[in-house]
């Protein structure tokens, strides 16, 4: 994404004035108040009344204040507060940069969110469901835009982009219905979590193809330059593979330099301004601002900083990526939607069939059952926050007009909307795996302790928290309200969880002896508290003592 942050008023104004750009730095600040407000009251009313994602309604409230509708009008002799500005791209320059900086954070923190271990480990399943969702997905998107007329051929680049941005999954909407139903450790949402991250992965590079083709000159020669579509491949799969095997391997080095700071502000900025610096050099390498982003928050999720960087930057996150999603709404031109309908509904339909069908029946081939495969199937229909990127880019960048930009925000939203019901509803019943196909869970270690009382177990709990943090891990809140947590030291990761009277541990087998060790310890000293509070007299009277003073 590439943009002009000139502002004319600024210009205008000369050298030795700053009114017009104070003006102007108002005008934004203003739309930018709208902006946030509009955002998140569409997603809290989408949320809570209708139950759906919040995405829905940031979207729904771009669409509603954009310069195609309430934004582009002039209200009580008032200005329009979103003019339409005539360029592709159709808001003011400081609102798409702020948008873009939001769409950097997003894919660094779907990157930190991404588990290696369990991509690798269930690797054969995801990696087999992936592709069949993209291969398929890619050719129906590209075939509908040549079907209804939209493009001449398959290598046209809007052809291309409607096949790139049907291949997206979002991964964070399947992980939070999963996490809501507490299926995100079955193997159908193991497999559905790993096709999820090789589809975006996938997504990525193809986007780095495809804009590469789009700016290849020559087009209009009628030829295809194979040779320089190839060209433009390779660089982009050796661009990924050389920074995420660079990144990975100096994941630890990095994570070293960022704790020498010691200041959690001072890590968490240093981290999101790598991010940005890489996301920068993928541009300028050609590529997509999101590869480079995307690859940061890879390489560092291999570290213990992960979740430390996610609570940290979660502040951030819910304040601009709202924004971005609302940005992205603004970007429709609703007058335009009646005459997409018929290929927005068409479209709609073909990236849903790509999905249940391109990643289920694969599934077949991997031990699940029917109801499995109808599970993974719609497990990768939700599209989100990738779609909308890609769809963004390719409006900026001149490749798609706004009529295929708002058939793409059609289906990011339909199928945003069907998949979370019909996925809460796949997951009823049996077992979705064929007989005699289990989950290798060797290397998983689980303690269970129960004490006598929950309040005992909560007193056991918290202290053991605490010895973690002693011994310098870093402790992650996971569920708060099942007082779940992820503890991390370098390789050594485990979780707590306190229900009840029960405190659960969960430990790899290299984590377990260490675990294990500083657990006991902390049983150990608490024993001792125990013991000597047998041996305190006169509870009763200083609790009387303590009443007394009170109320003197």
């Amino acid at each position: 994404m590439t943009f002009d942050f000139q502002i004319p008023l600024a210009t205008a104004a000369g050298a030795g004035h700053g009114g017009a750009m104070t003006a102007a730095m108002a005008t934004f600040i203003l739309q930018l108040a709208i902006v946030m407000i509009a955002a998140k009251l569409g997603g809290l009313l989408v949320s809570r009344v209708l139950k759906l994602p919040d995405v829905i309604g940031e979207l729904g409230a771009g669409m509603v204040i954009g310069p195609y509708a309430l934004g582009g009008w002039s209200l009580f002799g008032l200005p329009a507060l979103f003019p339409p500005t005539g360029e592709i791209i159709n808001i003011s320059p400081p609102l798409y940069g702020l948008s873009t900086v939001a769409s950097v954070l997003l894919l660094f923190m779907a990157g930190l969110e991404t588990n290696l271990k369990l991509f690798l480990r269930y690797s054969t399943a995801g990696i087999v469901v992936g592709v069949g969702g993209v291969v398929f997905s890619f050719g129906l998107g590209a075939a509908c835009a040549v079907w209804f007329g939209v493009a001449e051929h398959l290598m046209d680049p809007g052809a291309l982009f409607l096949g790139v941005i049907s291949t997206a999954t979002s991964v964070g909407i399947t992980a939070r219905i999963l996490a809501e139903r507490r299926k995100t450790d079955t193997p159908e949402g193991v497999t559905i979590m790993a096709a999820a991250v090789l589809d975006d992965v996938l997504g990525i590079v193809l986007l780095a193809v495809v804009v590469g083709m789009a700016h290849l000159d020559g087009s209009d020669s009628g030829t295809i330059a194979w040779g320089e579509i190839g060209w433009v491949a390779i660089k982009a799969f050796g661009f990924w593979l050389v920074c995420t095997a660079l990144g990975i391997l100096l994941a630890r080095r990095i994570s070293g330099v960022l704790k020498t700071f010691r200041s959690p502000a001072a890590i968490t900025t240093i981290a999101f301004g790598l991010a940005l610096l890489l996301a920068a050099l993928s541009e300028k390498s050609g590529l997509a601002m999101i590869i480079g982003a995307y690859i940061m928050g890879l390489s560092l999720s291999t570290t213990d900083l992960a979740q430390f960087l996610q609570e940290q930057l979660k502040g951030f996150y819910n304040l601009v990526v709202p924004v971005f999603f609302c940005i992205m709404g603004m970007l429709v031109d609703v007058t335009l939607l009646p005459a997409v309908l018929g290929i927005g509904l068409a479209y709609t339909a073909l990236a849903t069939a790509s999905k249940v069908f391109g990643c289920g029946l694969p599934s077949l081939m991997t031990g699940f059952n029917l109801r499995g495969a109808a599970r993974i199937g719609i497990g990768m229909l939700p599209r989100g926050e990738v779609s909308l990127i890609i769809a963004g880019m390719g409006l900026s960048a001149g490749v798609i007009d706004a009529g295929i930009f708002s058939t793409a925000i059609m289906m990011t939203v339909l199928t945003t909307l069907i998949a979370p019901p019909l996925l809460v509803r796949a997951f009823q019943g049996s077992s979705g795996v064929r007989d005699g196909t289990t989950r290798d869970d060797a290397d998983e270690r689980t303690y269970p302790m129960t004490f006598p009382s929950p309040d005992i177990a909560e007193f056991v709990h918290a202290r053991i928290i605490k010895a973690f943090h002693r011994e310098e891990f870093f402790v992650h809140t996971l569920h708060e309200d099942h007082h779940h947590h992820q503890i991390r030291k370098d390789d050594i990761a485990a979780s707590i969880r306190l229900e009840e009277d029960t405190i659960t541990l969960v430990m790899s087998e290299r984590s377990e002896h260490v675990v294990r060790f500083i657990v006991l310890e902390e049983l150990l000293a608490m024993e001792d508290v125990f013991e000597a509070c047998k041996h305190v007299n006169g509870m009763q009277a200083m609790g009387n003592q303590l009443l007394s003073d009170l109320y003197r």
